[in-house]
Formats: C-alpha cells, sequence, structure tokens
C-alpha cells in the first residue's frame, strides 16, 4: 500500500510504502471490541467501597431479650435490614482487569491501524517537530490539513516544542511510538504517524 506522505505546513514530501500486514488486514470488530474491554478494563480503579456489618461503628449489644416480646429474633444492629447497618453484599476494593494473550493484543493493534488505513484516516508526516512551542501556529498547520480531531503518533523521542504546542488543543493527543494502543486509536478521528513511527512499527511486527 503506497500513501502520499505531507508536512505539517501541508507540503507535499513524497511517498511511502506500507506494509499490507499491518495496515491491509480486513478489520474484526470482535478482536477490537476484545482489546478495549481489556485496556478499559485494567485501568478501572476499582477503589469503589462500602461498609460491611463488620465494618460500620455501631453497638454490638443485643437489641432485646430473646423471648417474650412478640418480635421477631435479633442480636445486632448493625445488621443489614437495620438503618445504620452494615451493607450486604456491597463493592469491595479490587483489581477488574482480566487475562487477554499477548498474540490477540498485538492482532487487535494491526487491526485498529488496518481501519485507519481503510477509512481514509491515515495521515503519513514527514516529522511531528515545530520550531517554537506555539499552540496558535500549531493549530494553523493542522487546518492547512483538515485535522481537528486525531491522535499523533511520532518516533521513539518525541519533540518537546510540538507535545508543548499541542497540549492545549482538545480532542488532540501525541505519543510516543511505543504507547501506542487500540483504544487512544479507535476514539480520534484521524492517525497521524510519522516516518519514524512507521519504521518503529514495522521493525516491531516483522
Amino acid at each position: 500500500m503506497d500513501l502520499t506522505v505531507t508536512t505539517l505546513e501541508g507540503k507535499d514530501a513524497g511517498k511511502i510504502s506500507l506494509s499490507d500486514d499491518l495496515f491491509g488486514l480486513e478489520p474484526r470488530q470482535d478482536l477490537l471490541q476484545r482489546v478495549v474491554r481489556w485496556q478499559l478494563a485494567k485501568r478501572q480503579q476499582g477503589t469503589h467501597k462500602s461498609l460491611g456489618r463488620a465494618e460500620v461503628s455501631r453497638t454490638g449489644a443485643k437489641m432485646y431479650r430473646q423471648k417474650g416480646t412478640g418480635r421477631a429474633r435479633h442480636s445486632s444492629a448493625r445488621a443489614p435490614q437495620f438503618r445504620g447497618g452494615g451493607k450486604a453484599h456491597g463493592p469491595v476494593v479490587r483489581s477488574h482487569a482480566h487475562d487477554l494473550p499477548k498474540k490477540v493484543r498485538a492482532l487487535g493493534l494491526r487491526h485498529a491501524l488496518s481501519v485507519k488505513a481503510k477509512g481514509s484516516d491515515l495521515i503519513v508526516v514527514d516529522s511531528l517537530s515545530a520550531n517554537d512551542a506555539k499552540t496558535k501556529a500549531l493549530i494553523a498547520s493542522l487546518g492547512k490539513l483538515g485535522i481537528t480531531n486525531a491522535l499523533f503518533i511520532g518516533g521513539n523521542e518525541l519533540d518537546s516544542n510540538f507535545r508543548l504546542a499541542a497540549k492545549n488543543i482538545p480532542n488532540v493527543d501525541v505519543l510516543p511510538v511505543q504507547g501506542i494502543n487500540v483504544y487512544d486509536i479507535l476514539r480520534r478521528g484521524k492517525l497521524v504517524l510519522s516516518k519514524d513511527a512507521i519504521a518503529a512499527l514495522e521493525e516491531r511486527f516483522k
């Protein structure tokens, strides 16, 4: 697959040949859903917590005598059926993460890249660098490319000026190639890859 390379100013910078094993697959929605679900579950905090019967601050004395009152037998006011008692089967602090095979995660990333390539939402730029860390100047450059919602993937090291300039632009994310992931690719409209990022991805999946 051949794609035109452009600069951030919108100028032509030649062509690049993309690997069909990375960008030419027929996307599988079920595979993408599995990887996204794994990502979101892994980052879920799981810090929700309610007090159980043994944790509420309330007297442990018997409420009233066992016999002779005509009422049901009860031992403690901490029981869940009483106001101020502990919650039965409430949420506890836990991890929501689950396992997903490494090969499935890698295949999901390749399918996510293929989704963007097939939908003409993939843009390859010569390099992600800026002379100054000026957000206004970067917004003007992105306007020439028609980019309003995008994920930018640079090489192993991000240009500090570009990263700072893009930091305050809404709906724009910037990641090094090591941080590329399925969820961030799919949640943004366009995927913008630098030539260094493509070289690193092809080296990673060859």
